[in-house]
């Protein structure tokens, strides 16, 4: 039988609840990534999370089971004041076109590696997805895992370009999805 977590949604408000969680889940499914690339390392993961809490409408999705985190979904919305920094390919003048609803900026969907393949972070995808007002919805997958990106494929998501958003940061394919 299945055991589906627990999901609970928080807004910027609450972070400080849930922030440790969501840290210490980063570190468990990064500790590798951290060791070779600052890029991913711990602190810059929580510099990253409060810069993406202060964004507009930032939401999450953190997934229990008997009270221990499994994994989250995050994101927030963008304005119309969002210049597309970063993009590598050119794309169609109306995927970047922004207004104060259009696009919500999914960041994490992440899950513990004990509870991959179990549909949790699909679980957690939608139940974040759900509680959005947005029209569509915005992700960044490294180029270098095209297995993570052939699931988003799998989700709805369809790929637009390339962005690098950081400039220590790996390349990423950029991917929309209407949010139903």
């Amino acid at each position: 039988m299945a055991i589906t977590p627990t999901i609970s949604y928080h807004t910027a408000k609450g972070l400080s609840l849930i922030e440790q969680q969501l840290v210490d889940v980063y570190a468990e499914v990064y500790a590798e990534e951290a060791t070779i690339d600052p890029f991913f390392s711990v602190e810059r993961f929580a510099e990253r999370l409060r810069a993406h809490a202060r964004g507009p409408r930032w939401g999450c999705a953190l997934g229990e089971i008997d009270g221990h985190a499994v994994g989250y979904a995050y994101g927030f919305a963008r304005t119309a004041a969002y210049r597309w920094n970063g993009l590598i390919s050119p794309a169609p003048i109306e995927l970047l076109e922004e207004t104060d609803d259009r696009t919500f900026a999914l960041c994490e969907v992440m899950v513990r590696a004990s509870w991959r393949g179990t549909g949790v972070a699909h679980t957690l995808h939608e139940a974040l997805l759900s509680q959005r007002t947005e029209a569509r919805s915005h992700l960044l997958v490294e180029e270098e895992h095209p297995k993570v990106r052939a699931l988003y494929e799998r989700w709805g998501y369809t790929w637009m370009g390339s962005m690098q958003p950081y400039p220590d940061s790996p390349r990423y394919d950029s991917m929309f999805r209407p949010i139903a």
